[in-house]
């Protein structure tokens, strides 16, 4: 696959930087950011994230579990298995509540609104953005909401850092970085096949909480690699990559014995 995207068939949006931050007053929408429709592989209702670059035939070792590894596993699984449903009352509250972490002074019009936009949802309707991540996309920019406000306003408002005028769409970001994860810690087997995932086995029986950990400090990893490499949307393969790769190798370090040993742990904020 092209790392700079292409006629991939996925639809995105880029969001163009005006100001920094998005300045809100008492009016419902800002005038900070543009949203522009294109169409791209990277991001979108497919998708195709560059980290699926795997095939059926790679011979994968096997690797055990104990029980409390085991069960820890299949609970995460049966979240990943939770389709977004906007029938479900539950799955409507935990939308409005992530809308008032994001916006707090802002009221929202509607689950269907025009609003959605300013966080970097592809269209008015979110919910067609979580076929790829499922409810738990939700639920990890919820739990990265809650438990590091600053870096999730950070990263919401493009705040920090020398950014490019076309900046990635933080929304469908965070869909894509759930589905990175899930990818690269060989979530879906029965057992994981991948040492990386074995290794993430481990945290996460110590702490059910692992993976939406991990997921912020992978969020926070990405922009921080988005910076770095002075990147624009069409870029956005290529730093999913290396965050991946940088991911991994922190992972695999012998001195971590938990999640917050990782030192991109460190760029989180409360």
């Amino acid at each position: 696959m092209d790392d700079r995207g292409g006629d991939g068939g996925g639809s995105f949006v880029a969001v163009r930087r005006i100001s920094q931050g998005l300045d809100r007053g008492n009016t419902c929408h800002s005038t900070s950011v543009e949203v522009v429709a294109g169409s791209a592989a990277w991001l979108g209702r497919g998708l195709s994230c560059v980290c699926a670059q795997r095939r059926e035939s790679d011979a994968r070792p096997s690797f055990d579990l104990t029980i409390s590894q085991e069960e820890c596993l299949q609970r995460l699984q049966s979240r990943m298995d939770v389709t977004y449903d906007s029938s479900l009352p539950e799955h409507q509250e935990a939308l409005r509540t992530l809308w008032n972490a994001a916006f707090p002074e802002e009221e929202l019009q509607g689950l269907i609104s025009e609003q959605w936009k300013e966080m970097g949802w592809q269209g008015k309707d979110p919910s067609t953005d979580f076929r790829g991540g499922g409810f738990i996309s939700l639920e990890n920019l919820l739990y990265f909401a809650r438990h590091f406000p600053k870096s999730f306003q950070d990263l919401l408002r493009k705040q920090e850092g020398d950014r490019a005028l076309w900046e990635y769409p933080f929304a469908v970001a965070g869909v894509n970085i759930t589905f990175m994860l899930i990818q690269i810690l060989d979530l879906e087997a029965v057992k994981p096949r991948t040492l990386v995932g074995a290794t993430f086995l481990k945290f996460l029986a110590e702490n059910e909480s692992a993976f939406d950990l991990l997921y912020c400090i992978a969020f926070k990893l990405m922009d921080h690699q988005w910076l770095a490499m002075h990147a624009s949307y069409m870029d956005f393969n290529t730093v999913m990559k290396a965050t991946r790769r940088h991911l991994e190798t922190e992972l695999l370090q012998e001195n971590i014995t938990r999640l917050e040993d990782l030192p991109s742990y460190s760029l989180l904020s409360r």
